[in-house]
């Protein structure tokens, strides 16, 4: 999928730039393509040398958290929950304990490090799958569940506007945490239909209830805010809740007697492995879409689809925005270079720029995760697991432009 995806990028872009040479006249396209790949290269690069630093920051301190007992703690409280939404699934299982992790890296935004404890917890849940084939109803949740993207601290998203010279870099935080809500319930609620979940079993909602109105009532306080102050709040509430993760976690990890700097050495040394593994692939995204932009195919699509949202009398800023939407269910690599381009082109605090940022914190690669995922564990029928993925990430690009609109319009 992704090679067809990658070639299809220069493909169309060589389209693009003989329409422009032939129909427009414009012979210099074809150079300012070549300058696009030697721009993106060394903008892939300069990416990287942040992206190290945070991965290697904040997997030193998930493993903090992690000899802390904070994961084990937290799977012991999720137990009774998930022994009702994935019954087949032993209490104690270690299944249970990897996908808390998992859901704890993904909350902290570290989509690349969580996947490879997501691969981990889905090997664990096919031990417990009576089919070597079909996908289990446990296996199709914790998918969903992991594809709807449930981001309480997109830290990698902070990094990628910090990078690219926002003054405020957590700017994002409340529109991502309000989107990222929305297509966590979308995905949770079209899986519960399917499988017939207790979604309303006392034990469940003693869970979701105090959570759902948590969230009411924030909501209904940011209604009450003039759109400077929710900026403002986004900022401060981003800022400190980073802080304060960070010193739970050491305070925690401190009590119990943990060797707070040794274990973050260890996590920190898994950090620059993954953040290593990424170049490559950044490089060929950032590239391709690089020339795709200079060759004039995006603007030309990008077009047509504002003249399509202004014949029907929409607002049509946030259209900019659309390239990370429109790939982001295929590659998280594509998506994550779409929005640094949307950045460098639009600026990095324009409406589509904080569009796409809420976009990219707030959904997830559906395809990339379904072939990886199911693919580690030999599942060849994955059932529902994909329309309800799919219904979840399009409840997190709907919800994210409305927020933005709320927000930043």
């Amino acid at each position: 999928m992704l090679n067809a995806l990658w070639l299809g990028f220069f493909l169309v872009a060589a389209v693009a730039g003989l329409a422009q040479w032939l129909l427009g006249g414009n012979a210099q396209v074809f150079a300012a393509m070549v300058q696009a790949l030697f721009a993106m290269a060394r903008l892939s690069v300069e990416v990287m040398v942040l992206l190290f630093g945070t991965l290697t920051l904040w997997l030193g301190f998930l493993r903090i958290a992690q000899e802390a007992g904070i994961v084990n703690a937290l799977a012991r409280w999720l137990a009774p929950l998930f022994a009702r939404l994935m019954p087949e699934v032993p209490r104690g299982h270690p299944a249970l304990g990897l996908m808390t992790l998992n859901f704890a890296a993904n909350g902290l935004g570290l989509d690349n490090a969580a996947t490879p404890i997501g691969l981990k917890a889905m090997r664990a849940l096919q031990e417990l799958n009576p089919s070597s084939t079909s996908a289990s109803n446990a296996q199709i949740l914790f998918l969903v569940l992991n594809a709807s993207s449930l981001t309480l601290l997109p830290v990698s998203i902070f990094m990628y506007r910090l990078q690219q010279g926002a003054p405020d870099p957590t700017l994002v935080f409340l529109p991502i945490l309000l989107a990222t809500s929305a297509s966590t319930l979308v995905g949770l609620v079209s899986v519960a239909i399917v499988q017939r979940l207790p979604l309303f079993s006392p034990v469940v909602l003693a869970y979701l209830l105090p959570l759902a109105l948590a969230l009411a009532a924030f909501m209904a306080l940011l209604a009450s805010l003039s759109g400077a102050a929710l900026a403002a709040l986004s900022g401060v509430l981003g800022n400190l809740s980073l802080f304060g993760v960070v010193l739970l976690f050491l305070l925690v990890a401190a009590c119990r007697k943990v060797p707070v700097y040794d274990r973050f050495i260890d996590g920190a040394k898994e950090g620059f492995a993954v953040a290593r593994d990424l170049l490559p692939y950044l490089v060929a995204m950032l590239c391709a879409i690089g020339v795709l932009r200079a060759s004039g195919a995006l603007d030309y699509a990008l077009d047509g689809i504002r003249w399509l949202v202004a014949a029907a009398g929409v607002d049509a800023r946030f259209v900019d925005a659309l390239p990370t939407a429109l790939v982001k269910p295929f590659s998280g690599s594509a998506a994550r270079a779409m929005l640094i381009e949307t950045m460098q082109s639009q600026g990095v605090d324009s409406f589509a720029a904080l569009v796409a940022a809420t976009i990219q914190g707030s959904t997830e690669t559906t395809f990339y995760v379904l072939a990886v995922y199911f693919g580690a564990v030999g599942i060849q029928r994955a059932r529902h697991a994909v329309p309800c993925a799919l219904l979840a990430e399009f409840a997190g690009v709907l919800a994210a432009i409305g927020v933005c609109y709320w927000f930043f319009g």
